[in-house]
């Protein structure tokens, strides 16, 4: 299934580079790094980082703390800032078009 239309990313491509990366990425915006591209519009990031926690449920609550699948570092964060920055568009997108 397609979860990144602008940058045409499949369930399939944010499991293998979760899973099988050597480089272990943790947030969405790793994911795309690894998959050589970067978010445009920021939609799929919820759904990226529900794959990711699908992927990684048992590993990462059951992993040691000096295993590279528990680590999470300051990025984490980034996800979500950028939910809330779409979100943020979205809601003025919808103000301008209801003042036309």
């Amino acid at each position: 299934m397609i979860v990144c239309s602008c940058n045409v990313l499949t369930d399939h491509d944010v499991r293998h580079v979760v899973t099988k990366s050597a480089s272990f990425p943790r947030t969405a915006a790793q994911v795309y790094g690894c998959l050589g591209c970067s978010a445009e519009c920021g939609r799929c990031a919820r759904t990226i980082k529900k794959i990711m926690d699908e992927a990684l449920g048992t590993c990462a609550q059951a992993c040691c703390s000096g295993c590279p699948h528990g680590e999470q570092d300051a990025a984490g964060t980034e996800l979500e800032q950028v939910v809330e920055v779409v979100e943020v568009e979205q809601t003025v997108v919808l103000l301008a078009q209801a003042a036309c």
